[in-house]
Parts: structure tokens; sequence; C-alpha cells
């Protein structure tokens, strides 16, 4: 009977990480002078579902694209919508680590009441090892990996909430084989795992905040965020 109900309990806390959320999927690497495919899709990552586009919430189809190129200059990609994907590309002219993300705020309130936004990002590396500087991500909260990413080698996953370390903030790693964790950033707004195995991984922070506010003509007494930031792990 123990053993019946802590596999319960598991199987239950393991569901409530399952949730709806906004990633980019692109090549780690890229060319210079060939055209780089990025997708971006809303669903449920570990468990490998994406959704209809019907079946996203509100606006979100109708998000903006954004690359930033290693030098720091920012251009909006035209992105066309199909199936449950919304597609672009972009072609790298330079050697560097280029930044894709997207940060929307859907216009419908959830529930009538509350804000919800949905950020992505990732990076893509054209000639060079270099990791990514979290300063050329411009989005309000974003997760980043600190170092290499590699399969048993433990990994840091750091947090940003207006530029500030989020400390207590959550924090779920997805990865390719369907499992997944929850895990709570400490002092300086970071977690670490392991990766078990190789491919990519989605790791997503959430931040909430109860006060009240607006954003244009929309008035709301609650506000979610939700970024995830999706990566490849190697052997």
């Amino acid at each position: 009977m123990k053993t019946i109900t802590l596999t319960f309990l598991l199987t239950l806390s393991t569901s409530l990480l399952f949730a709806h959320s906004l990633w980019i999927e692109t090549a780690a690497k890229g060319k210079i002078g060939q055209s780089q495919s990025v997708k971006l899709y809303f669903g449920e990552f570990a468990q490998d579902e994406r959704d209809e586009l019907s079946k996203w919430r509100s606006d979100l189809p109708s998000l903006t694209l954004w690359l930033i190129a290693p030098d720091g200059q920012k251009t909006q990609l035209e992105t066309k919508q199909g199936g449950n994907v919304v597609e672009s590309a972009f072609t790298p002219q330079k050697d560097g680590v280029y930044t894709l993300l997207v940060s929307h705020k859907l216009k419908d309130l959830s529930g009538g009441t509350g804000l919800l936004e949905f950020s992505a990002s990732t990076n893509v590396s054209v000639g060079t090892t270099v990791a990514p500087e979290a300063n050329l991500n411009t989005n309000e909260i974003k997760a980043l990996p600190v170092g290499a990413t590699k399969v048993n080698s433990p990994l840091k996953i750091k947090v940003w909430v207006k530029g500030e370390n989020k400390a207590g903030g959550t924090v779920l790693v997805f990865s390719p084989n369907k499992w997944a964790q929850e895990l709570t950033t400490d002092g300086d707004g970071s977690v670490t795992f392991t990766p078990l195995w190789p491919g990519k991984y989605v790791v997503e922070a959430t931040n909430f905040n109860n006060v009240p506010g607006s954003v244009g003509a929309i008035n709301y007494k609650t506000f979610w965020q939700g970024a995830t930031y999706s990566f490849e792990v190697n052997k």
C-alpha cells in the first residue's frame, strides 16, 4: 500500500510539471551564408505535444520574433503560420553567437483579471564555441545555462527578472526523453541539474506578481510570466 501511494504521489507531482509553454527549435550551430530554419511551438515539450495554431492562447500566433547579431544589432524576422508552427529563417553573415527571442503579452486576460506573458529564446553559434552573453537577451525574464552543456556534467541555469537575480523562483527542466524536474533558484538566482541524456532540452522559468497594473488599455490584477530556453546537450 505504501508503495502504491508513493507511486501515485510521484506520478501526480510529475504531471503537474507539464504545462503549456512556448519554445524555439533551431539547429544549435549555423554557417555563414547558409539559411537557418527557426520554428516556434506551443504545447508540452516533455510530452512531445505541439498544439495546432487554433489551440494557441489568445493572439499568441501573432508573436514577434527578434534576431540579435553578435555585434548587438537587433532585427525583426518575418514569420509565417502553418499547422502547428510559426516558422522563420535567417542567414548568418559573420561568426559569433546569435540570439533568437520572443516575448508576447496576450491581448486577452486569463480569467478576466490576469495578464499572461510567454517568452522564449535560444542561441545559435556560428564558427565559435564562445558562450552567449546574457545581456544580449533583452527579455524581461530569462533563464540561461552557464558553462558547457554535456551529458553527466552538472549544469547551472541562471534566472533573471528585469536584470536582477531571481531567488526563490521556479525552474522546470524538460529532457528529450519526457523526463522533467522542478527546481527552486537559490540566492543568486540559479539551479543546478545533471543532464543524463544527449539531445534537446528546454528549461522554463516562471515569475508571478499579484500587484495590479496596466499594459496599454489592458488593466490586470495579476501578472504571470513564463520564459523558456532551448539548447542542445552533447555527449
